[in-house]
């Protein structure tokens, strides 16, 4: 792989490139949950339309990012990186003239698909390209803030296009950003030979495909068609089944889709746990609460967007402001932090009346927002780059990601289990579903108070590269 200089225009360009892929990617997470009532009653769909809208692009983003970080180590990040802003450019067209809301759905985890390249490529390009230590850290840094910025521009941006125009212009949108984009990567990373020379893990990509399909599906169609029904039990038997066949698999084959070892770094597990279980919270307060407040309270997708700006705002600050608050703190103390801001806005919105002024509950969201990128996100990504040898680092991005995207598709399919939507009133039980977040949150915290304790640096290196160089071998 070519490297660069750390700066330049060709690092302006790489940089730009890869912020604007991430604003995008990030950008169709949060924007659609606002249009979810527009877009199912313009295309149609069952009970579980408006949860398959969001777990399409979620649940493909998950399933991939594992591959999408290997196929950078061994295609090179030009390729891939090039290939999945095309493919996500033209899914975005696809949902934008979808005529039904089984095509819609397609495209979504077409967008998906694209994004699990996207995203651990972009992390791990401005890591291998941009050596100097304080430039990397600054640059994961805005990439970071970019994509907490995403978040808390969607809820708003959505609400006022789908307000002026309709929900298809959520889409529309994405193209101009994605050939900017392209622009910006074509011209800043040029051809060169690629990191390694591992092979695809196809058997155990398949294997975590089903698994995660037949759990969703499960989750998700459970209560709609019957938990004994053969179509939920077949579901759930495929997980299992291959959940159990997947670790068999990685146990015994030499190229396997998650580095042996990996997850027995430090950094590494917690990092994947706490986003697991922030986005879990997030994805599911902000699920249930966009039903709530359109069909319960009868708002406009605009105001329903404005009702998640202390959530989202709260979001991209601390997003902007979280690489400097770990400098600062250290990675432990800001991921404990970052935990007990979550749980104490879950906490407070157990307790809160959603038909009061909304000035009543906009403290609880804020802290909810403040809290995640604190426990994860550039938090994470940090800590793992000091932790884990640029020759692993897309691996180990990639099951960051994929542990946080899966926390977003359990997050819609659990909340609509514990506060599932009826015909009458569109959200019952929402305290079940801030209480279950709020547990999440408290194991994390513990998780995090007896994992990253302080270890001995002259020993702590050493153990690490001897996992990574046992599993990558």
């Amino acid at each position: 792989m070519t490297s660069h200089p750390d700066t330049g225009p060709r690092s302006t360009l790489l940089l730009l490139g890869i912020c604007a892929m991430t604003f995008v990617v990030y950008l169709d997470t949060s924007i659609t949950p606002v249009a979810l009532p527009d877009i199912v009653g313009d295309v149609g769909g069952g009970g579980t339309a408006a949860q398959w809208i969001l777990d399409a692009y979620t649940l493909a983003f998950a399933c991939l990012l594992l591959t999408g970080g290997v196929l950078g180590d061994r295609l090179g990040a030009r390729r891939v990186l090039l290939t999945g802003t095309v493919v996500f450019t033209i899914a975005s067209i696809i949902c934008a003239v979808a005529p039904s809301i089984g095509v819609l759905v397609a495209a979504r985890a077409l967008q998906g698909v694209a994004a699990a390249a996207l995203v651990p490529l972009s992390v791990a390009a401005l890591s291998t390209h941009i050596r100097q230590p304080r430039a990397r850290a600054r640059a994961i840094g805005l990439w970071g803030g970019t994509a907490g910025v995403a978040l808390a521009v969607g809820p708003l941006l959505g609400g006022l296009l789908v307000t002026a125009l309709s929900w298809r212009a959520l889409f529309w949108i994405n193209i101009p950003i994605c050939l900017l984009g392209w622009w910006c990567l074509r011209a800043a990373l040029q051809p060169g030979r690629t990191a390694s020379d591992r092979r695809m893990d196809v058997p155990g990509q398949v294997l975590f495909v089903a698994a995660g399909c037949g759990a969703t599906l499960a989750l998700i169609e459970g209560p709609h068609r019957g938990w004994s029904s053969p179509f939920i039990l077949g579901c759930a038997a495929v997980a299992v089944i291959a959940i159990a066949a997947f670790t068999f698999w990685e146990n015994r084959t030499a190229t396997p889709l998650l580095p042996q070892g990996l997850l027995r770094i430090p950094q590494v597990a917690v990092a994947c746990s706490i986003n697991f279980l922030g986005l879990f919270g997030l994805y599911g307060v902000l699920f249930v609460l966009t039903l709530y407040f359109q069909r319960d309270l009868g708002l406009s997708p605009l105001n329903t967007g404005l009702r998640f700006l202390p959530l989202f705002g709260m979001l991209g600050i601390a997003s902007l402001l979280a690489a400097s608050v770990a400098r600062r703190l250290g990675t432990r103390p800001t991921m404990l932090t970052g935990l007990f801001l979550i749980g104490t806005g879950l906490v407070g919105l157990v307790t809160i009346d959603f038909s009061a002024p909304p000035a009543v509950y906009l403290v609880a969201l804020g802290l909810l927002g403040a809290g995640i990128p604190l426990s994860g996100g550039v938090v994470a990504v940090a800590a793992m780059a000091n932790a884990v040898p640029a020759t692993a680092m897309g691996a180990a991005s990639g099951a960051m990601n994929t542990f946080r995207q899966f926390g977003a598709v359990f997050g819609v399919a659990v909340a609509a289990l514990l506060s599932p939507p009826t015909q009458a009133t569109a959200v019952t039980h929402l305290s079940a579903t801030f209480l279950v977040a709020a547990t999440g949150a408290a194991l994390g915290a513990i998780l995090t108070v007896r994992t990253l304790r302080p270890k001995p640096t002259a020993t702590q290196p050493k153990t690490v590269s001897l996992s990574i160089h046992s599993a990558t071998r």
